[in-house]
């Protein structure tokens, strides 16, 4: 069983400053990619930032220069780098795993951006 934790949502200004983690209970090598999805109140959940295990990485075009996905094998751990906020970003966060045929998910964390 994979288990995924999000951590480091929070209240931040506009223009501020996050740094979400993801931190999951296996190496990630057994994962073909890891990804960030966001999902705001009253809409569906949408893609924000994805990394392949040989490191390809894509961005939504709502966050490209803004946000930063990156990992840290020897943590196992996740990141997502998110510069200049607006309050547009106001979202649940939640990271998840391909480990073929299976997709784990994170339970989510809350990102508000609101002055």
């Amino acid at each position: 069983q994979v288990l995924l934790v999000e951590s480091g949502g929070g209240l931040v200004q506009p223009g501020g400053s996050l740094r979400l983690s993801c931190a999951a209970s296996r190496s990630l090598a057994s994962f073909s990619a890891m990804g960030w999805y966001r999902q705001a109140l009253g809409k569906e959940r949408e893609l924000v930032a994805t990394i392949t295990t040989v490191g390809r990485i894509t961005y939504a075009d709502a966050v490209k220069g803004r946000f930063t996905i990156s990992r840290t094998s020897s943590t196992n751990t996740m990141y997502l780098q998110m510069n200049s906020l607006k309050p547009e970003d106001t979202a649940v966060y939640y990271c998840n795993a391909l480990h073929p045929p299976h997709t784990t998910w994170g339970q989510g964390t809350q990102v508000t951006v609101s002055s």
